[in-house]
C-alpha cells in the first residue's frame, strides 16, 4: 500500500461538463467528490475547444458558450467543496481487497475510493495534427488546434484546414475580422451544418473568402516566422498562400490511455454501461458521457446530465445498501436547501 492516500468516497476522472454535473448530483446525495483531469482548467472540451462558441441545447438555457457553461456548472457544485486535481492524469486504478479503488496519477497523488465515476469525454483526446516535418515547433506561436483567445487572431492572414463543423464556424466566425481567411480542405465535400457551408459558399462568390480544395504539403519559414504555406490541389498543381496563423481542424484522435487496462468491458475504445445504473462492468465504477457506449447513446451534454443522475443514486445505493434512498427535490425539501444555502421558495 502507498503511504497516505486520500480517503473518499466517489472520485471523478474528468472535469467537463458531466463531471461538474456528477458533483452536484453526489453532493445532493451526501457523496463528497475529488475531480482528476488532465486539462489544466475545469470545463472539458468547452473550454479546450469552443469557450467562446454558441450552444443551443441545454435545458432552459436558449444559448450559452462552452465557457458561460463551465462558470454556471462551477457556480452550482460550490455549495459541495469538491476538491480539483487538475494537469495530471490517472494512470493506474487498482482495486484492493476490500473493494475500494487505489487511483494514482501523473503527479504522484493517490487516492482510495469507495466508488469511480469515469466522466473523460472521448477519453484523453489529442488533435489530429498537421503531418508536416518540423511544424510542431511553431504550435502555440502560429499553429494552433483549438482557439481560445479569438481577438489574438484580428488583423491577421489565417489559414484555417478541415471540413467539419469547427473548421466552418471559425473561418465564418473571422471573415471581416481577419485581414483575410483562407478555407482549405481536401475535398469539396463538407461535414458541418448545411446553413454554415451554403454561408460559406456565399462569402467566396463575393470575394470576402477564400476556399482552396487539397491540401498543405509544405511550408516556408522566414527567420522564426512561417511566412507562407503551399498548398497542392487536386489536379496536383501548387499555390503559395501567405499566412500569419494556421488553424487546424482534423477532428480529434479517441486514446482511452490507462482505461483501457483497467479490465473494464470496452467497444470500440468507449466503455460499455448498462442503463439503469451506469455501472460499469465492474460493480463501484461508473462511466458517464461521451466515454460510454449502450443501446440508442447519443452523445449529447443532456445525455450525460441524465446518466450522472441516475449513476450517482445507484451509488449512493452502493455505498449504504442498507438504507434505501428517499428521493428529494430541490424545489420542496428543506434539508437540499441548507445543503445548497437558499431559501425556499414561497407560493401563494
Amino acid at each position: 500500500m502507498l503511504s497516505s492516500p486520500t480517503h473518499t468516497d466517489a472520485v471523478i476522472i474528468g472535469a467537463g461538463p458531466v463531471g461538474l454535473f456528477q458533483v452536484f448530483e453526489l453532493g445532493l446525495l451526501e457523496i463528497k467528490a475529488h475531480v482528476i483531469d488532465s486539462l489544466p482548467e475545469a470545463g472539458g472540451q468547452c473550454i479546450e475547444l469552443y469557450p467562446d462558441k454558441p450552444i443551443y441545447d441545454i435545458p432552459a438555457i436558449p444559448v450559452c458558450t462552452g465557457r458561460e457553461l463551465t462558470q454556471n456548472l462551477l457556480k452550482q457544485i460550490e455549495p459541495f467543496g469538491a476538491q480539483f486535481h487538475l494537469g495530471q492524469e490517472v494512470t493506474r486504478l487498482e482495486q484492493q481487497a476490500d473493494g475500494r479503488f487505489l487511483i494514482s496519477t501523473s503527479k504522484e497523488e493517490h487516492f482510495l475510493s469507495k466508488t469511480v465515476f469515469i466522466a473523460a469525454g472521448v477519453g484523453a483526446f489529442q488533435p489530429r495534427t498537421l503531418n508536416l516535418e518540423g511544424i510542431e515547433a511553431f504550435a502555440g506561436k502560429q499553429l494552433f488546434y483549438h482557439v481560445k483567445h479569438p481577438e489574438q487572431f484580428h488583423g491577421k492572414r489565417i489559414v484555417i484546414c478541415g471540413g467539419g463543423d469547427a473548421a466552418l464556424d471559425w473561418a465564418l466566425y473571422f471573415v471581416d475580422k481577419a485581414a483575410s481567411v483562407t478555407l482549405i480542405h481536401r475535398r469539396d465535400d463538407f461535414k458541418a451544418a448545411p446553413a454554415s457551408i451554403a454561408k460559406m459558399r456565399e462569402l467566396c462568390a463575393n470575394q470576402r473568402m477564400q476556399l482552396l480544395i487539397g491540401q498543405i504539403t509544405e511550408y516556408a519559414v522566414a527567420g522564426d516566422r512561417i511566412e507562407s504555406v503551399v498548398v497542392r490541389n487536386i489536379d496536383g498543381a501548387d499555390q503559395s498562400i501567405p499566412v500569419d496563423d494556421l488553424l487546424i481542424f482534423f477532428g480529434l484522435s479517441p486514446k482511452l490511455g490507462p482505461i483501457a487496462d483497467w479490465g473494464l468491458d470496452i467497444d470500440r475504445k468507449q466503455v460499455l454501461v448498462d442503463t439503469g445504473k451506469f455501472q460499469t462492468s465492474i460493480p463501484g465504477i461508473y462511466a458517464v458521457g461521451d466515454i460510454n457506449v449502450y443501446p440508442g447513446k447519443k452523445k449529447l451534454i443532456l445525455s450525460g446530465f441524465h446518466e450522472a443522475a441516475l449513476a450517482a443514486f445507484a451509488a449512493a445505493a452502493y455505498l449504504d445498501p442498507e438504507n434505501p434512498i428517499q428521493l428529494q427535490y430541490t424545489t420542496t425539501s428543506p434539508k437540499l436547501h441548507r445543503m445548497l444555502g437558499v431559501s425556499p421558495a414561497t407560493f401563494e
